[in-house]
């Protein structure tokens, strides 16, 4: 019974996150033109791909650097706070690895890739707003390095997460 309260948990999170996702990129979008409020990716200084899930992974090698996505802080407001995981803890692709509160409403975070944390964005413990400011730069959760960095070309690139995000505000 208990399996099933978490997984209908998750799953009311998850269609709460992509509820307001619409809401906000169509909000956004009366104002803006679509292409204007689709995810920022000129900030991303290595390759970057992308999970339906609004998850990132840069890769520099075999470690990448992991995080929530432009898209997916705005479709949460204010984030008030980062649940991160331990270095050395080791994930497969797909595994909650932490989670996100924001005023709107709380979600897991995924990992894009398996592998082993080498690195934990510290400074999001006491300013998880950073998140807001800067998702794809400063606001990053953590670095992993990677089992199989061919599991980067399972991932979406920056132009088929830019559509991906724009069929989800419709």
């Amino acid at each position: 019974a208990q399996v099933t309260f978490i997984d209908n948990t998750m799953a009311s999170a998850t269609m709460m996150l992509r509820n307001v996702a619409r809401r906000s990129l169509s909000q956004a979008s009366r104002f803006n033109n679509i292409s204007q409020t689709a995810p920022s990716m000129g900030a991303m200084r290595f390759s970057s791909h992308f999970t339906p899930a609004h998850e990132y992974a840069s890769s520099d090698g075999k470690v990448a650097t992991c995080g929530i996505t432009d898209f997916a802080q705005a479709a949460l407001g204010d984030i008030v706070f980062v649940d991160l995981p331990e270095v050395g803890d080791e994930f497969e692709k797909g595994d909650s690895f932490g989670s996100v509160e924001s005023v709107k409403a709380a979600s897991d975070v995924y990992a894009p890739v398996s592998g082993t944390i080498v690195e934990v964005n510290e400074a999001l413990t006491d300013e998880p707003g950073v998140v807001n400011e800067s998702p794809e730069e400063n606001g990053w959760f953590i670095k992993i390095e990677m089992e199989d960095e061919s599991e980067l070309e399972e991932l979406m690139t920056p132009e088929a997460y830019k559509t991906h995000c724009e069929s989800e505000a419709h």
